[in-house]
């Protein structure tokens, strides 16, 4: 079964992949081990109490491990499995494809609405850049298309990066025409490019996605903007103005300096990439939240980068799913 299938009490034994594997500290002394398990339905946290470096050895991030237990629902914690047993699972006994997560489109399809997009660049100093970008031989497009968007909130796994990209480029072109004043092709251009820099900011391992030491210590917007620059100085005659409207894109794209931007969006392109891409971010997280949600369920629990619950009307409630298959609704509980 997969975690959004669960119920509260429902016997575990099944193959899961370790997102997380965090030692901690005991109130009241010594320690014990966190572990984040998931499928692409979402993920649940398994706390380990005893012989913590064999468990650490076995179920380190990015590993598959069977796991036996019993699923609960904490009302303050939210979904758990207490934990039985974790051994390495046998060869075979588990679907690869069913623990990663991945975007709803294939990849050719993304590649050639890119493509698609890169034609309408009129510009010729633009069009050269992000052929140096998107060529097909080009050693950051064999990256950008295979990278992840994030590490949990939005498209946090294997070419999640090429879909949040394209579709906020492709939402960025529908607008532009929409108020006066915008340069389009700018503005894709920096739709395009404002995340390049995670692609060295993220690991490329889609099992185990995580910060590298040069996100931690530059951040993914420095990182970006200076792969930019330098592409931009090996192409002869490239506007000054033009290279600093781009530049602030990505720069700005964050929003506020609270949130890793180092200025705040000053002109009416990087004004619009920004909304776009925290548009982008935010209804990414529905699709993360609604995969997670177990059969019956509209409501999500409280997520941080919403602010709160996510509610989805099209879903059956589980009175109306227990009616469709025939079965009585479950009792309501007293008030």
């Amino acid at each position: 079964m997969l975690l959004n299938e669960l119920i509260d009490g429902m016997e575990v034994d099944q193959v899961l992949l370790v997102r997380e594997s965090e030692r901690r500290q005991r109130r009241g002394g010594g320690d014990y081990l966190r572990l984040q398990l998931g499928d692409r339905t979402g993920a649940v946290a398994c706390m380990v109490w005893e012989e913590l470096g064999e468990v650490e050895e076995l179920a380190c991030a990015g590993a598959a491990v069977r796991v036996r237990g019993r699923y609960t629902v904490h009302p303050r914690f939210g979904p758990q499995i207490n934990l039985r047993g974790l051994e390495e699972p046998v060869p075979g006994s588990y679907v690869p494809e069913d623990l990663l997560d991945g975007p709803a489109r294939t990849v050719e399809q993304m590649e050639g609405e890119v493509r698609e997009l890169l034609a309408t660049i009129q510009e010729p100093h633009l069009r050269r850049l992000l052929e140096r970008v998107f060529g097909e031989d080009s050693e950051l497009w064999a990256g950008y298309r295979v990278a992840p968007a994030a590490k949990y909130y939005h498209q946090a796994y294997r070419h999640g990066l090429l879909e949040h990209c394209l579709g906020v480029a492709q939402a960025v072109s529908a607008i532009s025409a929409t108020f006066p004043g915008i340069d389009r092709d700018v503005a894709v251009a920096g739709a395009l490019l404002h995340d390049l820099g995670k692609l060295e900011a993220y690991t490329d391992d889609p099992q185990n996605i995580d910060l590298t030491d040069a996100g931690r210590l530059h951040g993914e917007i420095a990182l970006g903007y200076y792969r930019i620059r330098r592409a931009i100085e090996e192409i002869d005659g490239f506007p000054a103005d033009l290279a600093q409207a781009l530049g602030h894109i990505i720069l700005s794209h964050h929003g506020t300096l609270e949130h890793g931007s180092p200025v705040v969006p000053c002109t009416r392109e990087a004004t619009l990439v920004h909304m776009i891409d925290n548009l982008g971010g935010r209804l990414g997280s529905f699709d993360r939240l609604e995969k997670e949600l177990a059969p019956g369920r509209r409501w999500s629990a409280f997520d941080r980068a919403l602010g709160g619950g996510a509610f989805f009307a099209d879903r059956l409630a589980v009175s109306e799913q227990a009616e469709i298959a025939g079965q009585p609704a479950p009792a309501r509980e007293a008030a």
